[in-house]
């Protein structure tokens, strides 16, 4: 699965990940994929309620030691 953005939000924190991915979101095309990165502990959590609430589907969520990596349709 081919990401067609990827953002790197390591190192920052609540709500700065949030706002990025969101930015990163719209951007895209109905349908394209984001694949985000991101150690804040409570990006993974903030991530998929953004997602849902969007209307996006999360596709997969995978852990690196302290980092996370999201991956959204949308």
């Amino acid at each position: 699965m081919e990401p067609d953005k990827e953002i790197d939000c390591i190192g920052l924190f609540c709500p700065e990940p949030i706002f990025r991915t969101r930015t990163a979101i719209d951007e895209l095309e109905k349908g394209q994929i984001l694949k985000v990165t991101a150690d804040d502990p409570a990006a993974e959590e903030d991530l998929k309620r953004l997602a849902k609430r969007l209307g996006h589907e999360v596709l997969e969520i995978t852990h690196d030691g302290d980092e996370v990596t999201i991956i959204i349709r949308k």
